[in-house]
């Protein structure tokens, strides 16, 4: 009889996940997955081309939540979700990252008593002023299966007191992007199309709340982008709320070459020819890696902190790069079938 996961998404990281563990739990003997969409990433652009990309199984539900505050859209999805799991009686629950639909699906899954695998467990920013990581260390500690990137977030969990069901598998994301860099090589066609040069540009996302939220903040940001424009094209794919956000705002994104989100398979071909990333997004500051592309981090902190240590990444008002070396612990490329096996040996 096959173990049943549901796996839980609503965001683009999430998506990219989605696709090397779908693909894992395919190839897997003895799996059947049973994915839930819960629609907190809800635009074309923002879901729709990455499962047309990545092949990744349509979702057996789409729950079509999003919008308004953190708690109104976590506790739309905790109704939501509740049903879909008495119905669909899974085995596990599988969780991706800190999103609002992180935290939804494992406080539901645990009040129903379905075991919880966190996939990126025992990231910490140390900031409770992000939501994102209030979701995580909520997350963790609902988890019966703590699926960590590195060593540094086995560490994390520890110092918190949770060291059962702790496994360093690698990072997904790792999985995604190789994957994900041989399919642009030959289907992406954004360089051409938006006239740019290998190695003759740089890539801007900008999304997360800390900045969105605070006019001063996100005006000091677009600043800084403009005067990193003054040298070479900063490509900036804008988030549909942060476009709402500088609109109302007034703010002027003049000398940047704006464009709409792009799916992953464009994203990658833009990250493997740039020359360096200046974002909030934590997926992308490891993406930049992956392609051995030199980061800017437009926060205070970085939850991937080995990203710096290893000189590929640094915060924009922080010191500048360290001596650059290679991060092992991100493993092979195979942490989807490493979480597999866990799953299926733990079931």
């Amino acid at each position: 009889m096959s173990l049943k996961i549901m796996t839980i998404v609503g965001a683009r990281p999430q998506f990219i996940k989605a696709a090397a563990i779908s693909r894992a739990i395919r190839e897997t003997e003895g799996l059947d997955e049973v994915m839930v969409h819960t629609g907190q990433h809800f635009d074309a652009d923002m879901s729709d081309v990455f499962f047309d990309e990545l092949d990744i199984p349509a979702p057996a539900h789409r729950l079509a939540i999003h919008g308004g505050g953190h708690g109104d859209m976590t506790g739309r999805m905790l109704i939501a979700l509740e049903p879909v799991m008495m119905k669909e009686k899974p085995d596990y629950v599988l969780v991706y990252g800190d999103t609002n639909s992180t935290l939804a699906g494992a406080l539901v899954a645990s009040k129903l008593h379905i075991p919880v695998a966190h996939v990126e467990a025992g990231l910490r920013s140390f900031n409770r002023r992000m939501p994102e990581e209030i979701n995580r260390v909520v997350t963790d500690h609902l988890s019966a299966l703590h699926l960590c990137p590195t060593e540094t977030a086995v560490e994390n969990l520890k110092r918190e007191g949770v060291t059962e069901g702790v496994h360093h598998v690698g990072d997904v994301m790792f999985d995604a992007t190789l994957f994900a860099a041989k399919q642009a090589a030959t289907r992406s066609t954004i360089l051409t199309e938006l006239s740019l040069e290998p190695g003759k540009y740089a890539v801007s996302t900008v999304h997360r709340a800390e900045n969105t939220d605070d006019p001063v903040r996100l005006l000091d940001i677009v600043s800084f982008l403009k005067e990193r424009a003054a040298t070479r094209p900063v490509v900036l794919p804008l988030h549909p709320r942060t476009r709402n956000v500088i609109a109302a705002a007034g703010i002027d994104l003049n000398g940047l070459k704006v464009i709409a989100p792009v799916g992953y398979l464009d994203m990658a071909k833009l990250l493997s020819g740039a020359v360096e990333v200046y974002t909030d997004s934590g997926g992308l500051q490891k993406e930049a890696y992956f392609h051995r592309v030199p980061c800017t981090t437009l926060r205070d902190e970085t939850e991937w902190t080995e990203t710096v240590t290893h000189g590929w990444n640094r915060l924009w008002k922080g010191d500048q790069y360290g001596p650059r070396s290679e991060i092992s612990e991100y493993g092979n490329g195979r942490a989807a079938f490493a979480i597999m096996e866990l799953v299926k040996a733990r079931g």
